[in-house]
């Protein structure tokens, strides 16, 4: 078959995909948009290349960024040309490098069989090598030190260009001199990280020229995929294995890189033509995801980037919906008005499956998380932990739990070494078979500890600890300590904050979500007044924890931060906190170059809603403790006013004409103050003012999402009640009456 005989058969393909597909001689960027199609490309233009018999498959290299991705291309390629197509080589960075390391890894000292440290491998060997060099924990956390590590090896800096120069600089000295003894030590276990994978291969190549030239050989044809993540390791990587054929295809896209937090060099990207002489570009602009107004927004966001290499997307898809830009008065209404869309829509016959809410922070998932509970919508988090799931979460709210029940001797052994006391679990479980013996809690065992010969060598240890609950405790039942100051107790009792600091990887991650919690704690306060209690509180988010878990095909709505979201996308999507100093961050508005990113950032967010997309913003949110009234953010208000629907509030505060456009939102007409539940003050009244009802065991009523249903369980909480209804069509489910959207029949 001659070659245009072959052509013929991509002839579904656009004009700029084709040409992608049919140039397979020298270098080649594929700036490839959002939605434009770059797997379909990069299959298509490997089966191109086998068809017309221009190598064999094992002389194919497609390197991907996950082995989701290689797998995903292989089985498409395998379907494309069944013969053979097995053999190419489809992998990720990692896997190429250690195929090629378990083969010639003796080059350069290593053993075919290493071993690949992961990251607690890591973690526990570099607290070694810290307590060797005599390192205070507290001063430089081994995790501060395994960072600065991995990014001197994505620049290629061995421990001794490290050391030079740090000049006088004794914490970068004591870093490269840990550096020093952590790949000795590596290299003593026949043993290798992730980042030694790469610069290791780009090492034997450099050094052994012949087993570079015998890759170079092999691989007539390299193609990578997201080139706009690559660090300078893996450009090295490439450049030097293209160095044979020059036949290289790299596909990304400059106005998606979003990860420069993890070493990714967008110079890599933007210089290519620089690097690789004679190079062609061929950018692929027409979108298949998206509406006209999505992808209008989309480029009126990212041109306002100066380093970039330009494209402009469009699409032959309907003009859709205009952008819904709404105002909220706080963050929880904020969350309530995404509840209330969703269900709104799901009753219209959509499902729970078509909507993702997208957010810059993990903290700011705390509230929405518990509108969708509160309102029975079945929901998922992507790239994290639910809130009240997270290992530091689940820290404070023990020591709350223990200090409302000291008999509590789950969560008490939870906290008993959090942070460390020198109190190990084989002390715990003398104490628990002791006071199992006499009749006693853990509590009660640990505050006369010195009584008993086993826990003589942990007796001052435990008897402290129990001294510090009770003070707490003490503390807990005085009239005029409040919650949040009692949690604040907590913190500066146990210096927590400083724990994670020296032991946990993201520790500033965490202290946010660590003072997230103090923003539930104070808005419980305020909404509950004197109703406010320790229990209460803890009755209150025991309903966050007790939620079914959803397993990935099922049919629930989807939340994630902004960066796990690339390259997915859903028929609707919620990017919410759209406020200056979150998104754009704090940090960003300060750094031009940052700034590009986050603009980036918005780009990815924009061009993951196929139909509908809504921005949301509050005039005033509670973040991490403190109140924040923050303008509107750049990134909507660079879209044209034409693509834009604004709902909610309208007016400055204390104007008489606030409004939250409630026709445009699905609300009927709910009243203000009955849809606004935590943002303004209430008036007095019954349990469930919001929908005019009261419930109790035996009612029956009609949801407008889950249909008709019993009432099998009503607890009052605060101002609202928990009930437990038992629907005919989706069983039983856990609703807040104030938030249920239902009725009485």
């Amino acid at each position: 078959m001659d070659t245009q005989e072959i052509r013929k058969h991509f002839s579904k393909m656009n004009d700029m995909q084709q040409k992608a597909v049919f140039h397979t001689e020298g270098p080649l960027l594929i700036l490839a948009g959002a939605g434009s199609g770059k797997t379909t490309v990069l299959v298509n233009r490997i089966a191109y290349i086998l068809q017309c018999g221009l190598c064999e498959p094992w002389q194919i290299l497609a390197i991907t960024f996950t082995n989701k991705a290689a797998t995903e291309l292989k089985e498409r390629i395998c379907k494309s040309v069944p013969e053979g197509g097995a053999d190419i080589w489809a992998a990720t960075f990692h896997s190429t490098c250690a195929r090629i390391l378990r083969r010639f890894g003796d080059r350069i000292g290593y053993g075919s069989h290493f071993t690949i440290y992961d990251t607690d491998d890591q973690r526990r060997l570099m607290k070694d090598i810290l307590k060797e060099l005599n390192v205070d924990e507290k001063m430089l956390p081994h995790r501060k030190v395994l960072a600065a590590i991995s990014s001197a090896k994505d620049e290629m800096k061995s421990p001794e260009q490290m050391k030079t120069e740090s000049s006088f600089d004794v914490r970068q000295q004591t870093i490269a001199k840990a550096y020093g003894i952590y790949q000795k030590k590596l290299k003593d276990a026949n043993a290798m990280d992730f980042d030694d994978m790469l610069l290791n291969t780009v090492l034997l190549f450099e050094e052994h020229k012949d087993v570079l030239e015998l890759y170079q050989h092999q691989f007539k044809y390299i193609m990578v995929d997201e080139y706009q993540d690559t660090n300078r390791v893996q450009y090295r990587f490439v450049s030097l294995l293209a160095g044979g054929s020059g036949n290289i295809c790299v596909v990304g896209d400059d106005d998606q890189s979003i990860y420069k937090f993890r070493g990714a060099t967008i110079e890599n990207i933007l210089s290519f033509e620089d690097t690789f002489k004679s190079s062609s570009v061929i950018r692929l602009e027409q979108n298949y995801r998206s509406t006209k107004n999505i992808l209008a927004a989309a480029n009126d966001v990212i041109q306002n980037n100066k380093q970039r290499k330009g494209k402009t997307l469009w699409t032959q898809n309907e003009e859709g919906e205009k952008i819904t830009l709404h105002t909220a008065y706080d963050e929880r209404e904020e969350a309530r008005f995404v509840a209330d869309t969703i269900l709104d829509e799901v009753a219209k016959g959509a499902n729970f499956s078509d909507f993702a809410v997208l957010y810059r922070m993990n903290a700011q998932s705390n509230s929405v998380e518990q509108a969708l509970a509160r309102a029975g919508v079945p929901h998922r988090i992507i790239g994290g932990h639910r809130f009240y799931d997270r290992e530091e979460i689940k820290d404070m709210t023990a020591y709350l739990q223990v200090i409302n029940n000291p008999d509590d001797s789950l969560r008490l052994s939870r906290i008993i070494n959090k942070p460390k006391r020198g109190i190990g679990d084989t002390t715990v479980g003398r104490a628990l078979d002791i006071g199992a013996g006499i009749g006693e809690s853990l509590f009660e065992v640990i505050g006369h500890a010195s009584d008993f010969p086993e826990l003589s060598r942990s007796a001052a240890k435990l008897m402290a600890f129990h001294s510090l609950i009770a003070g707490l405790i003490e503390a807990s039942n005085d009239d005029d300590t409040t919650l949040g100051e009692l949690y604040n107790l907590i913190l500066e009792h146990t210096d927590y904050k400083n724990y994670l600091k020296a032991e946990k990887e993201n520790a500033d991650e965490r202290i946010e979500n660590i003072d997230e919690l103090l923003s539930n704690i104070n808005t419980f306060e305020h909404e509950y007044g004197e109703e406010a209690n320790l229990s209460a509180f803890l009755e209150e988010i025991s309903l966050q924890t007790d939620i079914d878990n959803y397993d990935a095909e099922a049919d629930c709505a989807t939340m994630m931060t902004l960066h796990s979201s690339k390259g997915l996308e859903f028929p609707t999507v919620f990017l919410i906190g759209m406020e200056e100093g979150i998104f754009p961050s704090m940090a960003a508005l300060m750094s031009g170059e940052e700034l590009d990113e986050e603009h980036r950032l918005a780009y990815v967010g924009i061009t993951r809603a196929k139909k509908k997309l809504y921005l949301t913003c509050t005039r005033s949110r509670m973040l991490f403790g403190s109140t924040q009234h923050n303008k509107v953010s750049r990134f909507a208000e660079e879209i044209s006013e034409q693509y834009l629907e604004r709902t909610g509030v309208t007016k400055a505060f204390g104007s008489a004409e606030n409004s939250y456009s409630s026709s445009k939102i699905g609300i009927g007409t709910t009243a203000k103050s009955a849809y606004n539940p935590y943002g303004v003050k209430k008036p007095a009244s019954s349990t469930n003012a919001a929908t005019g009802n009261s419930y109790k065991v035996g009612d029956k009523v009609k949801h407008k999402v889950f249909g008709i249903g019993m009432v099998i369980k009503a607890e009052p909480m605060g101002k609202d009640t928990m009930m437990e209804i038992s629907f005919e069509s989706v069983g039983t489910k856990t609703l807040m009456a104030n938030f249920s959207k239902m009725e009485k029949i």
